[in-house]
């Protein structure tokens, strides 16, 4: 079970929101994850929903009225959340369909006609704006965006994150600035100015990286580039004085964070500025006039997304880091359990943590690693807690879902290991699983196809026995940034930019089919697969996938069976590679485990 945080002091924390919504004549007011960059983690300074609610998930939506107050969130975090709502004076409320606002639904129905919703403007895009707005005004209530209610009442608010940024070096980039600059300008609209609110896209873009978001090592600020200047608003004493020379040289100009909103009124009264719906904030959208905004598609996402020579080189140098480290994981677990040591899902979560800080390079974790034991490795996005994580035995089985963040690139491995005899039912699902997943890399496909048409293949041998998973098949993943990065992704869902995006050479993204037995057990099997080009026909051209993660399959929970002579050749093919790559960098006792795990089958 989740940790249960104390709420003994929300009720005046709640008190006091509800006084400043009657003053500022609301009826409702919003808090949601969001910082004003839409950023998947956030830093402190944003976490609002989190402080007031005392729920520590990573999504959720609170909505506070003269006498209610509710959380809305999605299945993965319904148990946390009833636990650490306990007392607060919040009510949960489960999402039906992820990722969705289900909480305008509520208002609608819960509200007066002409009742007024409050919200802060920096935490919504334009777009999220527009879709609320529509959906409120069925019930005529008025949604306003002026109400920075929270700012007055967190009294001990973290400060925005004050760490240096530091420059990528082009060892490690493959690219300079410079050169990146001018590939967005050749993008942009002739006399137009481009806004970059994206944390991954500026740190890529300016080749710098910093440490203000936790997993992901960004840095909080906001870019405007324009035809001929470039302006970077952030913390000027984030950036060391070496830092600032080169940057000046080229030709970027280093400006307070705050100082976005005056430059964006200073632009030039004949100068377009393209944004995104989705990604620009409501703040910033009416500092200035509708016809000022120009609807422009993403600049960099496709850019960032295709690795260069050097990057792909580096990545493969992290992830034979990330296997050594992961083996040392799962040998100190087996010598652990031989002696008769149950250690816990939260210790095995730092163990990991600290093999991989022996690795050099090693910048922390990409994301909080999923460590599941039995019916926890059913719930997708569990996270262990310190005092209520579930001990690990000789039993059972374990998923393990963790990344790491390297200078050479970023990691993100899930395995699946029994950790004692396992029936045929579990060999059954999993072998299902990995045929899934062995499909989908081996994939050969033509140019121009995008993640929602491939996602059955991971899908299929499951679906022929009526069996299904929940979430999303793959997503891109950064270089030395953010875990979860578009354009790219591979999932059933049509209507998603990530599913419409063909995958092109260069590209890296998970493929992650699963399986989750409620209560019993998970199954999940992750690599990193880079596109390659295949070949070139008189039809045209075709692309394939080639795994860049470096760690053995469990080969003791495959139904051998069930595996075509192609998916073997596959797995043999694999692991004989995974072999190669690590068996230089263990000793002795390290390599033969490492042969024994990658045993042809």
């Amino acid at each position: 079970m989740p940790k249960k945080t104390s709420n003994s002091s929300k009720a005046p924390v709640l008190g006091g929101l509800r006084q400043a919504m009657q003053e500022n004549g609301l009826d409702a007011y919003i808090i949601p994850s969001q910082d004003p960059h839409q950023s998947e983690y956030v830093a402190d300074h944003w976490q609002a929903r989190r402080w007031l609610t005392g729920f520590t998930g990573s999504a959720g939506t609170a909505v506070v009225t003269a006498s209610t107050a509710h959380l809305w969130t999605d299945s993965r975090y319904f148990i946390q959340a009833e636990a650490q709502l306990s007392g607060s004076g919040f009510e949960l409320q489960k999402l039906t369909v992820p990722y969705t606002a289900e909480h305008l639904e509520w208002l609608c129905e819960h509200l007066p006609s002409g009742a007024a919703v409050g919200c802060d403007a920096r935490l919504f895009t334009v777009s999220q704006a527009r879709s609320a707005r529509r959906k409120l005004a069925e019930k005529h209530i008025e949604l306003s965006f002026s109400n920075y209610l929270i700012d007055d009442l967190w009294a001990d608010r973290p400060p925005l994150p004050g760490d240096e940024v530091f420059e990528l070096e082009q060892k490690y980039a493959g690219q300079t600035r410079a050169d990146k600059l001018n590939a967005v300008r050749s993008k942009m609209k002739e006399g137009s100015c481009y806004l970059v609110t994206a944390l991954d896209e500026i740190a890529w873009l300016l080749n710098i990286r910093g440490n203000d978001v936790e997993c992901n090592p960004v840095a909080i600020s906001y870019f405007l580039l324009g035809p001929e200047s470039a302006q970077w608003f952030i913390d000027p004493g984030k950036v060391p004085d070496r830092l600032k020379q080169s940057l000046e040289q080229d030709g970027i100009s280093i400006n307070p964070y705050a100082g976005i909103a005056e430059a964006l009124r200073h632009a030039g009264a004949n100068q377009k500025i393209g944004y995104q719906p989705e990604a620009l904030s409501v703040f910033l959208y009416e500092l200035l006039e509708a016809a000022r905004w120009m609807k422009t598609p993403n600049l960099i996402a496709p850019l960032k997304a295709v690795r260069n020579t050097i990057e792909k080189e580096n990545l493969k140098l992290a992830m034979r880091k990330d296997g050594v480290a992961l083996l040392h994981l799962y040998r100190w677990l087996e010598d652990a359990l031989d002696k008769g040591a149950s250690p816990t899902e939260f210790e095995l979560g730092e163990k990991l943590a600290g093999f991989r800080a022996e690795q050099e390079g090693y910048f922390g974790e990409s994301f909080p690693a999923i460590v599941g034991y039995t019916g926890n490795g059913a719930i997708v996005h569990y996270r262990a807690e310190a005092d209520t994580a579930a001990r690990i035995r000789p039993g059972g089985i374990l998923l393990l879902d963790s990344g790491g963040q390297y200078r050479e690139g970023t990691t993100d491995i899930t395995r699946t290991v029994a950790l004692g005899p396992v029936s045929e039912k579990v060999k059954d699902h999993y072998t299902r699983v990995l045929k899934g997943h062995i499909g989908l890399s081996s994939a050969i496909f033509p140019e121009g196809t995008t993640g929602v048409q491939l996602d059955i293949l991971a899908r299929q041998h499951l679906w022929a026995a009526g069996l299904n998973y929940g979430h999303g098949t793959g997503h891109g993943v950064g270089h030395f940034l953010n875990v979860h990065e578009g354009p790219q992704g591979i999932t059933p869902n049509p209507r998603t930019s990530r599913g419409q995006t063909p995958i092109v050479p260069g590209m890296l993204t998970s493929n992650e089919p699963g399986f989750y037995k409620a209560d019993e057990y998970g199954i999940r099997i992750e690599n990193l697969d880079l596109c390659v080009e295949k070949m070139e026909t008189d039809t045209g051209k075709f692309y394939t996938f080639e795994p860049q993660t470096l760690f053995p399959i469990a080969t003791d929970l495959i139904l051998l069976p069930l595996l075509s002579t192609e998916e073997r050749q596959w797995l043999n093919e694999y692991h004989a590679r995974v072999l190669k790559e690590l068996s230089p960098l263990l000793n002795s006792a390290e390599q033969a485990w490492l042969e024994k795990k990658c045993r042809q089958v």
